[in-house]
């Protein structure tokens, strides 16, 4: 059962679709082959930046990542939170939902910086992954 990211619009956010798992071979006089081994992206990744946020947004944001990963989890996004501002063709990439197959989990823990009392920046790296069901 997923878990929905908190409803946080994020400042900055960067993406990549991933590859197809492969390998290539070449030979000395430069032929090459390839052996794909799925018709599915694996891979994909999406950094989030959150610029200047409460810290109970920043707490809101880690409790997410505890949740997650105390039961090998995935999280979900909507429109309001890291697809904000998206057209809906690219939401669907960002939140793969278009049939990828692919489930967001964290990559690695949220980092948090605080800019002032009260004040944070958080970043948050995904990572897609095919994860049996």
């Amino acid at each position: 059962m997923a878990v929905a990211f908190p409803n946080i619009k994020p400042s900055s956010r960067s993406y990549s679709a991933g590859a197809y798992p492969q390998t290539e071979f070449q030979a000395q006089n430069g032929a090459m082959s390839v052996v794909r081994f799925g018709s599915r992206r694996v891979d994909s990744e999406l950094t989030l930046g959150f610029q200047n946020i409460t810290d109970d947004q920043a707490v809101l944001i880690l409790q997410n990542y505890e949740r997650v990963n105390s039961v090998w989890d995935n999280v979900t996004f909507t429109g309001n939170d890291a697809a904000a501002g998206a057209s809906s063709g690219l939401q669907s990439y960002l939140r793969e939902v278009g049939g990828s197959g692919l489930r967001w989990r964290y990559a690695e823990a949220p980092n948090v910086t605080s800019i002032q009392p009260g004040i944070s920046t958080v970043r948050c790296k995904f990572i897609g992954v095919l994860d049996g069901a």
